[in-house]
């Protein structure tokens, strides 16, 4: 069977139980995200946005999936310490695809707050919001999301985005109204959990479809909206609880209005067995600003794609990147900015640390559409190979169709300075300490550009520790033994 076909038989058998158990805005789009899978089906190697990673690879493994919504045998409040504390958050957890709320995981609406608890220092769970602000399942919002839910992530554009469409049964609202300032920073903690994780996993074919094997699908979405003049800083920490393989796709579809500002920073932190593949959508309107961050540090294969929209004059946008990979890590970031509107500003920064056997790949696109005129556009992507056998494929493009704008692009791969290395062994620091001091001032330029201070000075502990070999997983996490 194809990796498609698995997924055409699955929502075919199962199609009513995933109704169930999801809100209407959810279900009133599925069926067309289905026909539009069936019709496009993964995307080869031969379509320019996905030539450095093989989807239909990715997709093959039969994964269970947690359809009728099992409870997840964990309580993150107290079980739970992110690797990333005291940054005086709000933090909050979702379990796989689910918001947890009331103590449990399930993606049913349940009350409560959760349990008291969390990572320590100032970062509270939940916390006190601003009046109107939002945050939780789309359980307890289904008239809000119907307003903006899939409206961006388009299911005839991307086959991920569109099974993703077809089989995610919950997500997380993130609402800001107009004018309201969110000063402390929302924390989200993304938990990957088998719902059988202290037990055997039985051979069934009912449509939990949690297989032999053990492996697990988890099919995540995220829904930010910022009305005119809203302002908010969101950390996702991404973090695998159990030793097994895990598939995640994630949706994030971002609504920034005038006025307003987004600064949103993606940590992936999980394992070698674990697959994530994201898809991030972002639109921006009249003189809104967006700090978008992803930071790898360790993983399996990631894949990360940014679709943002510069749709109204004076828009600006900084995307930066940070990827630190070894042994047989693939790290793809695929990022198209495009500017619609006059007066925009655009500035990209991708670095990549490769040892190892590692791969990387960055693929940056900027279109600057007719009458986008005074267009402001920089891309730059730095990479750096530690070892002769790892291997970086790069390829930033520059496609514009208006006459005045100031953009430009550039690429380098290297190696490490063998000057710089002699000039430091020669006063008396070992050639392995010398090693590590370069790569982190070569990150570091990255790091430094995060506005979120408080994670900028943990994130250069973290990397140290990184380029040390002593970040595994999250040393503070306790679910997973």
């Amino acid at each position: 069977m194809s990796s498609e076909q698995q997924y055409i038989e699955l929502y075919k058998q199962a199609r009513q139980i995933i109704f169930d158990h999801a809100p209407e805005a959810m279900n009133a789009v599925r069926d067309k995200a289905y026909k539009d899978f069936v019709s496009s089906g993964f995307p080869t190697r031969k379509v320019e946005r996905y030539k450095y990673t093989d989807m239909a690879k990715l997709f093959a493994p039969d994964y269970g999936l947690n359809l009728n919504r099992l409870e997840i045998p964990v309580d993150p409040y107290q079980a739970f310490r992110c690797d990333v504390p005291n940054l005086s958050t709000s933090f909050y957890f979702m379990v796989n695809d689910a918001f947890f709320e009331g103590g449990k995981a399930t993606g049913r609406r349940d009350s409560g707050n959760g349990c008291d608890g969390g990572n320590g220092g100032e970062s509270i769970p939940h916390g006190h919001l601003p009046e109107g602000v939002m945050i939780g399942s789309f359980h307890n919002f289904p008239d809000f999301i119907e307003k903006y839910y899939a409206k961006q992530a388009k299911t005839s554009e991307d086959a991920v985005t569109a099974l993703n469409t077809m089989l995610a049964q919950d997500g997380l609202l993130v609402y800001v109204p107009k004018n309201v300032k969110v000063d402390r920073a929302i924390q989200v903690i993304n938990i990957l959990k088998s719902p059988f994780a202290n037990t055997a996993i039985p051979e069934q074919s009912s449509p939990t479809r949690c297989l032999s094997g053990g492996g697990l699908m988890v099919n995540r979405r995220v829904l930010i909206v910022l009305e005119e003049g809203a302002e908010i800083k969101i950390l996702f920490c991404d973090h695998t609880a159990d030793d097994r393989d895990f598939l995640a796709t994630q949706v994030i579809e971002a609504y920034v209005g005038a006025n307003a500002s987004l600064d949103l920073y993606c940590l992936e932190e999980t394992h070698a067995k674990n697959v994530r593949v994201s898809n991030v959508y972002i639109d921006q309107q009249r003189d809104s600003r967006v700090n978008h961050n992803v930071i790898t540090l360790h993983n399996g294969i990631t894949r990360n794609k940014l679709d943002l929209t510069l749709s109204d004059e004076g828009a600006e946008c900084s995307c930066y990147g940070c990827v630190i990979a070894d042994k047989q890590q693939l790290v793809d970031n695929n990022t198209l900015i495009t500017h619609r509107a006059t007066h925009c500003t655009s500035n990209e920064l991708y670095k990549y640390v490769l040892s190892g056997n590692a791969t990387g790949a960055f693929a940056g696109r900027v279109l600057v559409q007719p009458g986008a005129q005074q267009t402001v556009s920089q891309m730059t992507n730095q990479n750096l190979c530690a070892t002769k056998e790892s291997r970086m494929y790069t390829q930033p493009m520059l496609e514009i169709y208006a006459d005045d704008v100031k953009c430009a692009h550039g690429s380098t791969v290297g190696q490490l300075n063998d000057a710089a290395l002699f000039y430091m062994r020669q006063r008396g620091i070992s050639e392995q300490e010398a090693r590590v001091l370069l790569q982190q001032a070569f990150i570091n330029e990255v790091i430094d550009k995060m506005q979120l201070s408080p994670l900028r000075d943990r994130l250069h502990y973290l990397i140290d520790k990184r380029f040390r070999g002593q970040l595994s997983k999250c040393e503070g996490c306790r679910l997973c033994k």
